[in-house]
Order: C-alpha cells, then structure tokens, then sequence
C-alpha cells in the first residue's frame, strides 16, 4: 500500500492529511495561525507561519500513523489563492504576505487596467483587474515599499513557498497561478503581454506546471524537519479551490460545489474557457489538465460566523467547552430555534470588501433591521441566512452563463453543519450532498497519486475514490419563504452602496 501527503495552507491554518491510494484519511492534523490587520480593510500574514504549521504539521501525521516514511509515495500541496510572498536573493522573506482578502489596492487595479486595457485584460486573465489579485499587490509594493521591491528576487504564492522551503524549486501551477492576474488563462503559461505592460520581470516567477506535474524532491533540510524521506515527489498541487474541487470529485463537465471556509466559493467544472463579461465571476485553469472552472466568490462567509464566535456569542463558547464540543455546534443549534428571516434581522457578509457579485473593496458588514427583540440566536442565524444569500448571488451568476447543476457538493468548516447544508438546499432550490470533510487536502494528495503513477488521470482518481452520501433535499416551501428576504438582500446593497464610498473616504 502507498500513501499521499495532502497540505492545505489555509488562512486560518494549516491541515495535513495522510491518505491511502483509495483516499482513506490515515491522520490528520492542523496547526492555527493569526491574520494581521495593520490597517482597515487590510490583510497579512507571516509567511514563517505557513512554514511552521505545514512542516509541524506532516511530521505529526507521520508520527501518528505509523506509516514508514518509505512507503509514502509523494506529497501534493493546496493553499489560500492570491497572497503575495516576496523573497530577496538570499531567499528571505521581505515582507508580511498581503494575502487574498487585502483591499488596499484600488489604485493599483486603475493601474492595472490602464497599461493592459479592460477588454485585453479580460481576453488574457480572463478577469477584471481586482483587488484580491496578486498582480495589484505586486504593484502596490512597487509604488508604496519601492526599498522592498527593488530588493525583490522571487515572487510566490503562499503554497508555492511551502513549496520551495521542501524542494529548494521556484514553480508554481496553473490552477493557483491563475489568480495572480500575470497567467495567460486560454493558453496555460505566463502572459509576456501582460507581463510587459505592467513592467514585472518574468525572471521573478517561478516555472508553470500543471496540477499533478512532478515539481521537485524532499530536500534533506525539508526531510529533517518533516520526516519525509528526501527525494519523495512534490507535485504542483492546486489552489484552495481547485483542490477542493478534486476533494469532492467535481473534475467533470456541468459538476459544482460550494464551499464555506473562510471566504466561501461556489464552483463549476468547464472544459471550455467560459467568461462572464461583467467580470462578476471568475474563471481559472483547473487542477484537471485541459480544463476550466467557473468561480463565484463571498469574500467572508465563515469568517463572519467566526468573527461573531469571537466578539459576541462567549456563552455559546463558554457551553460548547463544558460540553467539549464545537462551539459552532453550540451556535447552530441556537440558530435554529430562530424562524426563516431571523425575525427580520438581516446580515450583510461584506467584512473583507466583496467579490462576486459586486466587486466593490469598500463595501462593509452589516445587520440591518436590529431591534431591542433580537438575541444572539436571531444574529447568528441571520449570518447563516446572509452568508447563504451570498451564495445564492454567486449561484445567480452561473445560471446566467448556463451552468446549471442538479445537485451542489458542499465542503468547508461550514459544510460539517447540516443546518447550514439544508439552508443552501433551500436557498438554490437544489439537493446538497456531501462527499468528504478532508475537501482540500484530498485534492491535494489525488493530485499526489496522479503524479506518482498510482492512479492514470485525475477523473479516473476521483471515480475510484469520492461518493455521494448524506444528500439534502430542498424544502421548496422554506425555498419559498426566502425569497422575500432574500429580495430585501439584493437590494440593500444598491441602497449602500454611495454610504459605503463615502464611509471609506472619511
């Protein structure tokens, strides 16, 4: 029997999962790191943090398993998508990562869109200039930290820096690498064009790959501070998303998941390149060479039940650790002896800016209709219900462009909850199902296998190893009674949307 090695560099922390050639998780482990706000609207982490956390992480796995370092057959990588790792010649680190859900970049996306050209932008990065992107942040480092950037020898992604720390290797692949905003996304390799026009030198990036390309060997160095035995595979891996994709098996045309992590995403596999001209989704390379996806993006979805974990519901904390249970469990439970609409309370998920449908870096968070009535049970299904009311504007998205799945897949933190898998089913009108908890990590370790030669493609992976099971049927009277609510939901952002610009200038 071989195993895979599956990393998955998160915002709020690194999880590793060891797995046997049919996807059986063996062990698993995850180290938790902090997310620093300098600045309003800001975002950095420590890439040291990433390192720490993924190299103490497979040493535990390893440990845990018993598994013989030998018989481990390769390793595969998925991480947060977009973050900026800066490295001078003696490969330290510059800088903080600015990471996904930064929005300091406004003026750098004008910029962006200045030098390529909105519709050229679009026909190469398959994109609009966004602020989320790497190839802002770049830009904001040359125009802001000129001292750092002049100092600046290689640019990677934050899986793309594990990476390095393991085999020594400056690469990237094309599922990540499509959200720098520097990727030709038709064609799968850099954008000279793009490249040129925005003045970044080519020589700063690492080599193209696809998903389960073989990218470098276990260092001795990486070895000793991992157990791995030096030499084993590292193969390109895949961003969070993609990843994930592969975790629950979506590598096929027409199949879709949703994810709630801490951004939360709902997806859809292409083998065309497909994209909408309003730039209110995104479109990447997948992790299943030769193929596409279709990405809609809520900017803050677990991360706003988490931000109400931490700054308002420390009874339910305090409960769920005398029970010695999740203390999301706690708050679920709270939230469903609150009605559809949440009394009319109505939460508006926008901590971090928004992506789709908005794209708009000034909008905030909000509840709206808060009364003396209300408890903590009406605020945290009201962040339920808002966070799902994101999704289903991601979901409107897809359906425009004819991407119309029978049943979404869910996985994520927030996909454990079966309140909040019914709330999506109710909310599309469609069955939710679940295929597995370890989402990224598998993916990560498929692609692993496929790299290694234990399996042929990566559809032929997922066809031996992900099911179907613990489907969701859509209740379409609850389906009905959101409606409403979710009508009020759109509109308020169109309502904000002149107090959010001015809020953000005073």
């Amino acid at each position: 029997m071989k195993y895979t090695v599956g990393i998955d560099i998160g915002t709020s922390g690194t999880k590793t999962v060891l797995f046997d050639e049919m996807g059986t998780p063996i062990a698993s482990h995850t180290i938790e790191y902090p997310l620093y706000q300098p600045k309003n609207g800001w975002a950095e982490q420590d890439p040291a943090d990433w390192a720490n956390a993924s190299f103490g992480t497979v040493k535990a796995v390893i440990e845990k398993s018993g598994v013989a370092p030998a018989d481990i057959a390769g390793v595969g990588l998925s991480g947060q998508m977009h973050g900026l790792v800066m490295l001078d010649r003696d490969n330290r680190v510059l800088r903080p990562s600015i990471i996904w859900c930064d929005q300091r970049t406004a003026k750098e996306c004008e910029e962006i869109t200045a030098r390529v050209g909105a519709d050229r932008l679009i026909a190469i990065t398959a994109n609009p200039a966004l602020t989320g992107f790497t190839a802002s942040k770049i830009l904001w480092v040359r125009n802001n930290e000129p001292e750092v950037y002049s100092r600046c020898a290689h640019i990677l992604l934050p899986k793309d820096y594990v990476r390095f720390l393991l085999t020594g290797v400056y690469a990237s692949e094309v599922s990540d690498a499509g959200g720098m905003q520097l990727l030709d996304i038709p064609r799968r390799t850099w954008s000279d064009e793009v490249l040129g026009a925005l003045e970044i030198d080519r020589s700063l990036l690492g080599e193209m790959y696809e998903s389960p390309e073989i990218t470098g060997y276990v260092t001795e160095e990486a070895s000793r501070l991992t157990g791995l035995l030096p030499g084993t595979p590292v193969v390109g891996g895949a961003g969070d998303n993609a990843a994930a994709a592969v975790g629950v098996g979506v590598v096929n045309d027409g199949d879709a998941f949703t994810t709630i992590g801490t951004s939360g995403v709902v997806f859809a596999h292409t083998d065309n390149v497909s994209i909408d001209p309003r730039g209110r989704v995104h479109t990447f390379c997948c992790a299943v060479p030769g193929a596409w996806h279709v990405m809609g993006v809520t900017q803050a979805a677990g991360l706003s039940l988490r931000w109400l974990r931490d700054t308002v519901c420390t009874e339910e904390v305090a409960a769920a650790a005398a029970l010695g249970v999740d203390p999301y469990e706690v708050m679920c439970a709270e939230a469903a002896k609150s009605p559809i609409g949440a009394n009319r309370l109505l939460y508006l998920p926008y901590l971090m800016g928004e992506r789709t449908p908005h794209l708009d870096p000034d909008v905030r968070g909000a509840f709206i209709g808060l009364s003396a009535m209300h408890t903590r049970a009406d605020m945290t299904r009201a962040v339920l219900e808002g966070v799902s009311c994101s999704l289903a504007d991601c979901m409107s998205v897809l359906r425009e462009m004819n991407v119309s799945p029978n049943v979404m897949r869910v996985c994520g933190g927030g996909g454990r909850s079966p309140m909040w898998r019914q709330m999506l089913a109710d909310m599309f009108g469609i069955p939710t199902a679940v295929t597995t908890a370890e989402g990224p990590a598998l993916g990560a370790a498929i692609l692993a296998m496929v790299g290694t030669g234990i399996h042929a493609s990566v559809p032929e992976a997922c066809g031996k190893i992900i099911t179907l099971r613990d489907e969701f049927a859509p209740d379409m009277s609850a389906h009905a009674q959101y409606q409403p609510y979710y009508g009020v939901y759109r509109k308020l952002y169109t309502d904000l949307r002149d107090t959010y610009k001015i809020l953000a200038k005073v």
